[in-house]
């Protein structure tokens, strides 16, 4: 098993004790480059809001979209753009990467921004 299968298998047990819960949850997902972050629908079929680093307005104000202040800038986007659509609460799918570096900034930032998980 390589390092992707693993994590996928890691990110498959997550998300189906989140769709067992029935909650809506905030995806990550980080490639070297950048970070992405979406807010889907319980049911799975609906990306309720979403940001990234590949956004034209973010990648004009970061210089680098694969560091820590960048998931920072993302965490707190994502937290506004939820609210904006209704949501409050969510469950936080980290897609297998460990709660570290980016991943975490980019949690700490939303929570700070008042998104709760």
């Amino acid at each position: 098993m390589d390092k992707r299968e693993a994590r996928l298998r890691r990110a498959r047990k997550t998300r189906v004790r989140i769709a067992e819960q029935c909650m809506t949850r905030l995806v990550v997902y980080r490639s070297n480059a950048h970070i992405y972050a979406q807010i889907i629908a319980p049911t799975g079929d609906r990306i309720l809001a979403s940001a990234s680093t590949a956004e034209a307005g973010v990648r004009s104000s970061l210089k680098n979209g694969g560091n820590r202040a960048a998931a920072t800038e993302i965490g707190k986007r994502i937290a506004e753009r939820a609210k904006a659509a209704g949501v409050e609460t969510v469950a936080f799918d980290r897609a297998g990467y460990r709660f570290h570096g980016r991943v975490q900034a980019l949690a700490e930032a939303a929570r700070e921004a008042g998104l709760k998980f």
